[in-house]
């Protein structure tokens, strides 16, 4: 259970850490602190405003000063771009639910194996069907590697920061608002990478490549301005942008030519020298969440290998970027994954396999996976298409049960959950090493400068800090 106010949170983090009056943290005893994060992230999480803002803060001020803080992957796959180092594929993970237990299987997995090069993300339709807004991401993120003792750069990213076409089309300025307004939030709660998708908008009826590709470039170019405008100081954001959306036609390098060479030309006549994408994502015949058959088994699909490196050579070649960008890979054949770093991806995305090993496995109380089925059945009837059988239903609408039952997750005992986050790390350990980011540890940090960013409590916060300080200096007297 959450603390129900800051004194209560203050008392109970006085072994491990205090604030003071100015609103800084001082670490007591760090394997304390680092314990600590398993009740500060349910604080965090759950807690009323006021303490989940202080435990939020906490997480974060910790982070910095125990190197477990948030970068920027930019530098590294700049370098990849200038070849200063060799095939390696990033994995960039999307943790729906259950973050805290999930992503400390994966720092286990990465300390094991010496792994620095992974991303954490998370999309902005994710955010809101699994009520995991970038703020409490970012916690989970710094509150896991803590508890695990991992020490280093922390990636986190905001992946999908899509336009919508429906809503742009009836509202370009409003639409276009609504992704300042989430970078604004990304920024702030330390996604220091964000991949910009306006790839929704390519008119393929258009005649020629630049013109289908417009919209494309133009407003990818002005986002990345704005954040360019905003970024920290000492962190340069690591932008991806995308030159086909997920599941349509695969590209080619004339499409990756027209895009790179319309977005380079727009972006230096709106901000002269600033730094442009680390990535391109591309499609190569993969699909967001995979394609599920009517017993809920998921079809085999293939990947044209060819077109990865082909465009990956043209991103780092005539661009200087680090790469292509895989995604919709966790639902592939294992067999599969060792071939993106062999043939030059530089990240894959993958989500939905964490999400159906949780959800599938044996472990998983009976309770938990029969609220699921109720809940897809009972409120996301809108979700079903004409000709899915229940388990595709299931399958497909499953992911938007995260956040309305996510109280219901938090209630699974550890006992319920070991097994499960087992499965994961070794899931997670296989994708590292097929992935070739083991003993990356020394890599990143060749190319990634650390950054200490503070964050300020809010006035009102600092005011019951002092309060509580007082309190317990009259106590000891």
């Amino acid at each position: 259970m959450a603390h129900e106010t800051i004194q209560a949170l203050l008392h109970d983090l006085a072994p491990a850490a205090r604030v003071d009056e100015q609103g800084q943290l001082h670490i007591v005893d760090e394997a304390t602190l680092r314990a600590a994060m398993d009740w500060l992230q349910v604080d965090g999480t759950f807690g009323p405003a006021p303490v989940k803002s202080l435990a939020r803060w906490i997480v974060w001020e910790a982070g910095q000063a125990l190197y477990a803080q948030p970068e920027s992957i930019n530098d590294f796959y700049m370098a990849r771009g200038e070849g200063k180092y060799g095939a390696l594929t990033v994995p960039a993970m999307n943790i729906r639910g259950l973050p805290y237990p999930t992503m400390r299987a994966a720092f286990r997995a990465a300390l094991k194996r010496n792994v620095g090069a992974m991303i954490f993300e998370i999309a902005r339709s994710e955010m809101g069907y699994c009520d995991l807004r970038p703020a409490e991401y970012t916690m989970n993120v710094i509150a896991a590697a803590l508890r695990e003792g991992f020490r280093g750069p922390l990636f986190v990213q905001g992946d999908h920061f899509q336009v919508s076409l429906k809503a742009y089309g009836k509202d370009p300025e409003k639409e276009l608002q609504i992704v300042r307004d989430l970078i604004d939030e990304a920024l702030d709660g330390g996604f220091f990478n964000i991949d910009i998708d306006t790839s929704t908008l390519v008119d393929l009826d258009k005649p020629t490549l630049p013109e289908q590709q417009y919209l494309n470039y133009s407003l990818a170019a002005q986002l990345s301005k704005y954040i360019r405008d905003l970024e920290p100081a000492g962190i340069t954001v690591s932008l991806g942008g995308e030159i086909g959306e997920v599941g349509g036609h695969n590209s080619n390098v004339h499409e990756l030519r027209a895009y790179m060479d319309g977005y380079n030309a727009e972006l230096e006549k709106l901000a002269p020298a600033a730094t442009g994408l680390s990535k391109i994502s591309i499609q190569t015949g993969t699909a967001h969440g995979g394609v599920v058959m009517a017993d809920g088994s998921l079809a085999q699909i293939k990947i044209d290998f060819d077109v990865l490196r082909d465009l990956s050579n043209v991103a780092r070649d005539e661009y200087g970027m680090g790469g292509a960008v895989q995604h919709g890979a966790s639902t592939l054949p294992d067999e599969m994954f060792r071939k993106f770093a062999d043939e030059g991806a530089c990240e894959v995305h993958l989500a939905t396999g964490f999400q159906t090993t949780i959800f599938n496995h044996p472990a998983l109380p009976a309770t938990m996976k029969q609220a699921i089925r109720d809940y897809v059945f009972a409120n996301l009837q809108s979700e079903r298409g004409p000709k899915d059988s229940d388990e595709q239903f299931v399958y497909k609408a499953g992911k938007k049960t995260w956040g309305p039952l996510k109280a219901e997750w938090a209630k699974l005992s550890e006992a319920d959950l070991a097994p499960i986050m087992q499965t994961l790390e070794d899931k997670f350990g296989f994708l590292f090493e097929q992935l070739n980011v083991v003993d990356t540890v020394d890599l990143v940090q060749t190319y990634v400068t650390s950054t200490i960013i503070h964050k300020l409590l809010p006035a009102e916060d600092i005011a019951e800090v002092v309060g509580f300080v007082e309190t317990a200096t009259d106590l000891a007297d």
